[in-house]
């Protein structure tokens, strides 16, 4: 019995331009579906949790059980997709979708919030997973550059979108917060309508054994250290029993997964693909890039709205320069390494850019004019967008077609950490540096603080628009004083980054799609096996 055979197309055709387009835009609907579910509830969430009379600590795990469950799930996706028909597998992440986006719409409790919450971030995370999978699969790497600007203009258009999105929504009467789940829906069936009428992918047959006792150690362990980053500083100390407990259990949950992994005919994350040394570079790359862009962005429009004192909308189109720098230099580095081949420089670059960008908004403050801004956001926009997609495009211009889903996952699944280590802990660090120049510029005023950053509450954003001018001043210039410190301590790991991709080896960029490729693995496979049995 073969290992492997190609029943249908044993040598698949490239696709033509307009082929691709139209399988890509079944794939475009679904990403921006998965980018809106996580940006058009930023602006609404204190009317959600007001509205189900949760508390604080709800608010936070409506955030991050979204994305736990897209972060832990991405590696099973990935896998999944190695094994099993990825257009079919596509359409269950956006029907997960469909599914947790009215459950959420519909929640009179913030249980059941939070439980869809989870069902949409399993979703996303196949979504993030098999899109990528997908584009390597009927792209040549060759060519896979000039496809990836058009990502990122969705991506830019889900992130600046999404915010407004949900703020009009909500403030409009005859509508209200539910419709910031409900408007997902219509993209996501008109994605899944597409994906049916225009990806055609051919089916190579496999057999497929699930590891379920890897995949539930993996996602146990992940979910653990997850949890851990994402309540320590804010439910409890970082120096707590608690974060005792959830370390040492995600530690050995994690060492157990190694050890299943390294023994089992199908692993979920091939342990293997580490040494491959692009492999291996990228993912550390990844999470770096994780930790500083994600880490060091998301504050941003607490910053816009607390520190300078714009409204939600304005605070929205304010991160215009950083996301237009980044669909500019995602769509011309693509176009351009599509026409030479050549791509490390742009990683270089890429890495370069991202760390004087995240250098030069550590010099932010209060005062800071909108023009600066703008600049230093664009820098650091440019940086991300020629270093993010083309590290995936290193990867997997490396790998074996059989291992694109693990190898594409590992990357996504590696920035998801990183983005979520970084939100965590600088999160943490903002609330302390906040207090302590609150308590500071308060002392120094001669206004009592009370001990807790000027009576604004442990964790709790002021309302800026209720202060006296004085105390208005003192919170402008901490928030101010304290992202700017965010920005210091991401820069490093940016340079860190820089360092990992130097050392990356550029190779020549395949001419042929993933289905090609995997289409001649398979006829290879099924030769060595006539091979084998002649004699």
């Amino acid at each position: 019995m073969t290992a492997t055979q190609a029943p249908d197309a044993a040598s698949p055709t490239a696709m033509t331009n307009r082929q691709i387009l139209q399988a890509m835009s079944g794939l475009m609907a679904g990403m921006f579906v998965a980018i809106l579910a996580g940006t058009v509830v930023a602006n609404a969430l204190p009317t959600i949790i007001a509205d189900l009379g949760a508390s604080q600590s709800s608010y936070t795990w409506v955030v991050t059980s979204e994305l736990l469950a897209m972060t832990a799930t991405v590696p099973l996706w990935g896998k999944l997709s190695d094994l099993f028909d990825k257009k079919l597998l596509l359409q269950l992440s956006l029907a997960m979708f469909v599914a947790g986006s009215l459950l959420a719409g519909f929640s009179n409790g913030v249980e059941l919030l939070i439980f869809s919450r989870v069902v949409q971030g399993i979703g996303a995370g196949g979504l993030t997973a098999l899109a990528q999978v997908v584009m390597a699969a009927v792209i040549p790497p060759r060519q896979l550059g000039k496809y990836a600007g058009i990502f990122g203009a969705v991506f830019a258009v889900g992130t600046v979108a999404g915010p407004l999105i949900g703020g009009v929504l909500v403030d409009t009467s005859w509508l209200g917060w539910r419709w910031c789940f409900f408007i997902g829906v219509p993209f996501a069936l008109l994605a899944i309508a597409l994906l049916q009428r225009t990806l055609r992918l051919p089916q190579i047959r496999r057999e497929a054994k699930i590891d379920f006792l890897g995949a539930f150690l993996i996602v146990a362990g992940v979910c653990a250290l997850l949890i851990w980053v994402s309540m320590a500083g804010n439910e409890f100390d970082w120096a707590s029993w608690q974060t005792a407990a959830l370390t040492g259990a995600g530690v050995l949950l994690l060492v157990a997964a190694v050890f299943v992994e390294a023994r089992t005919p199908e692993p979920v994350i091939p342990l293997d693909i580490f040494r491959n040394r692009t492999v291996t570079l990228t993912t550390v790359a990844s999470l770096l890039v994780g930790v500083a862009m994600f880490g060091g962005t998301v504050f941003l429009s607490q910053y816009f709205q607390v520190s300078l004192g714009k409204s939600p909308t304005v605070a929205g189109l304010m991160s215009l320069p950083m996301i237009l720098g980044l669909l500019v230099s995602s769509t011309v580095a693509g176009q351009v390494i599509s026409r030479t081949g050549v791509w490390k420089r742009y990683l270089v670059a890429g890495a370069v850019f991202m760390t004087l960008g995240l250098g030069l908004l550590a010099t932010i403050d209060a005062d800071t004019s909108f023009t600066l801004l703008s600049v230093y956001m664009a820098v650091l926009g440019v940086g991300v967008g020629m270093l993010m997609q083309n590290l995936v495009l290193a990867a997997q211009n490396d790998v074996p077609a059989s291992e694109l889903g693990a190898a594409t996952s590992v990357l996504s699944f590696f920035r998801s950490m990183g983005g979520t280590i970084g939100t965590s802990v600088l999160g943490a660090i903002l609330a302390n540096r906040v207090a302590s120049e609150m308590t500071k510029g308060l002392d120094a005023a001669g206004i009592p603080s009370g001990g807790d950053g000027g009576g604004s509450g442990e964790g709790s954003v002021p309302d800026m628009s209720t202060l006296p001018e004085p105390l208005r001043q003192i919170v402008e210039h901490a928030y101010g004083v304290a992202t700017a410190d965010l920005f210091l301590i991401a820069t490093p790991c940016a340079l860190l980054a820089l360092l990992t991709v130097v050392f990356i080896k550029e190779k020549p960029l395949k001419t042929t799609s993933g289905m090609e490729r995997l289409a001649e693995e398979a006829g290879a496979a099924a030769g060595t096996d006539k091979t084998v049995a002649g004699s």
